[in-house]
This record gives structure tokens, C-alpha cells and sequence, in this order.
């Protein structure tokens, strides 16, 4: 089999009950959430198997909370597999990245752990100094969106920008409330299928995350990153990360830069990659995957106990 590419989910695919399925059969799973408890120092296994749901979605929470269940799952498959997988690439959606970093060897789960807890602080905090807000556009050209995000910025009082390029159909718009209602109300006059505010209370992947970039920088700063044992495709340009600066600036500057996961999986597919793997809750990037190239309808996604023998098995 070719050496498959590792997908991880981020903000948005969690779901309460998240790992325990695999936990429950799997003692290298348990002792990522065991060390994950450990380094928080409170029950976030606890929080991902039983909830309550609002507590786990808040941002300070789910961060940390999908990073663990993602790590979960893919040391799961590799303690099936008696060794780490032999892995071409990896690549995350937005929190996700920090999952691809440390399945490529560039970030320990610690370290990565820590910086995901301070980057949902920080995000929450933004939300607070700036807030703003998100919305889904269904089935409008990227290009269409894009020129509607810059009419609906034009007046002054904020921005509105593409925060995710998630598939051909599928773009999420980020901004202040005032361009962010007029770009919604563009989108739908467009033409737009569907229009639909998140229920978020942060402009993720705008300027706005701006507020909180100068602390975050310094979190990145201190961290230890080495250079990834095989590619990480960043966010932020669709290209490779191969060295220790570039992971760093792709980090800070991905606060405030849109998502090019569209691109990001062109990329690879371009590459000649064959086999991806999603590994964490939701199976959302499947569903990306499969309306990016209809060949890759059937990508697995690594969710529950079986799916992680299944997956071993293919590997």
C-alpha cells in the first residue's frame, strides 16, 4: 500500500462521547487522555466521554479536548500496528494542524497540548477585545464570496474575509457583526443556496484575531518545535512546512489568515497521494474530501474501536 496522508479535524467535529469507544479498548488511547488530564490538570477525558455538551464546545475547552481525541485515535491505530505509520504526509484544519504537527514528530503532545489550551484562551479572548462573528455560505463561487467580502468591507466600520475555503460549495465568511450581516445578505442576493450564521462568538481567521497575536506569538515562541519527520501542509499557503521557522509564523499567522483546505488537498492529490486518513470525531474532512475529488468518496476515517482495526488492517 502507498504511504497514506493523516488528516485531523478541527473546531467544530467534536462531539460528546469523542474517544471513549476506542479508549475503552486501547491502553495506548487511555494514556493520551490519562496524560492529557495530567498536563490540564482537570478531567478533560471526562469532559470529551460525557460531556455536558456546552462545556465542551466552548473554545478554551474543545481545543485541547479534539487535539487529545485526535491524538487518541491515531496511537491507537499505531499500537495496533506494533509501529508508528510510515505516513507521506499530514495535514489539519485549522486547530487540526497542531495534530498533523505532532503526528509528524515536529511538536510533542504536550507542548502541543499547552498550545492549544492558550491559543482557545486567547481565541476566547479575542472574542471578548474584538468580537465578531462567522457564517457558513453553501454553493456560491469562492470568487463571487470573495468580491462580496470586499463590498461588504468598503463602509468602514470593519472587515468581513474568507475564514475557510473548505471545499468547492462550502466557504465560511468571518468578520465584524455590521460587514459580516451585509456579506451574508450580499451572499443571498448572489444567489447563495444557503447562508448560515455559526454560533460562534469569535471571528476566527480574520483580522480581528489581531487582539491576541502579539501573546500568542510569545506561547509560540517558547515552544520547542523540531522539524517534521515528513511534510505538514500548512494552512496558510497549501504548501509543505518542512523547517522550524516556517512552523512557527504558519502557527501565529494562522489566527488571522483563512483556511485553504480546498487548496491544501489539490495539493496533495496533485502530488500523486492516493490514501488519506482522517483521524478523530465528526468524519467531516471525508465529507470534504469527497466533494474536493469524487475518487476519494470512501476515505476512511479513524472514529470508534472499529474503524481503528479497519484502518490497521489497511496499513
Amino acid at each position: 500500500m502507498m504511504q497514506p496522508v493523516l488528516l485531523f479535524p478541527g473546531q467544530g467535529s467534536q462531539e460528546v462521547g469523542m474517544g471513549a469507544d476506542i479508549v475503552a479498548h486501547s491502553p495506548a488511547a487511555a494514556a493520551i487522555f490519562d496524560q492529557a488530564d495530567a498536563i490540564l490538570g482537570f478531567p478533560l477525558s471526562r469532559l470529551c466521554f460525557e460531556g455536558p455538551e456546552d462545556v465542551l464546545t466552548d473554545t478554551i475547552n474543545v481545543q485541547p479536548a479534539l487535539l487529545t481525541a485526535s491524538i487518541a485515535a491515531l496511537r491507537a491505530v499505531e499500537e495496533q500496528l506494533g509501529r508508528p505509520i510510515d505516513a507521506a504526509a499530514a495535514a489539519g484544519h485549522s486547530l487540526g494542524e497542531y495534530s498533523a504537527l505532532v503526528a509528524a514528530g515536529a511538536l510533542t503532545f504536550e507542548d502541543a497540548l499547552r498550545l492549544v489550551r492558550e491559543r482557545g484562551r486567547l481565541m476566547k479572548l479575542a472574542g471578548e477585545r474584538a468580537p465578531g462573528g462567522m457564517a457558513a455560505i453553501i454553493a456560491l463561487d469562492t470568487e463571487k464570496i470573495e468580491s462580496i467580502c470586499q463590498q461588504a468591507s468598503s463602509e468602514g466600520d470593519g472587515v468581513v474575509v474568507i475564514a475557510n475555503d473548505n471545499c468547492p460549495g462550502q466557504v465560511v465568511i468571518s468578520g465584524d457583526e455590521g460587514p459580516l450581516n451585509r456579506a451574508m445578505a450580499l451572499a443571498q442576493e448572489a444567489g447563495a443556496r444557503k447562508v448560515v450564521r455559526l454560533a460562534v462568538s469569535i471571528a476566527a481567521h480574520s483580522p480581528l484575531m489581531g487582539a491576541v497575536q502579539e501573546e500568542f506569538a510569545a506561547a509560540v515562541a517558547q515552544a520547542h518545535i523540531q522539524r517534521p519527520i515528513f511534510p505538514v501542509i500548512a494552512n496558510i499557503t497549501a504548501q509543505p512546512l518542512t523547517d522550524v521557522d516556517a512552523i512557527r509564523q504558519e502557527l501565529v499567522g494562522q489566527l488571522q489568515h483563512s483556511v485553504q483546505w480546498t487548496r491544501s488537498m489539490q495539493y496533495l492529490i496533485d502530488q500523486g497521494h492516493e490514501t488519506f486518513i482522517e483521524f478523530g470525531p465528526g468524519k467531516v474532512l471525508a465529507g470534504l474530501m469527497k466533494r474536493i475529488d469524487r475518487r476519494f468518496r470512501k476515505m476512511p476515517a479513524v472514529v470508534t474501536w472499529e474503524d481503528v482495526q479497519a484502518v490497521a488492517e489497511l496499513l
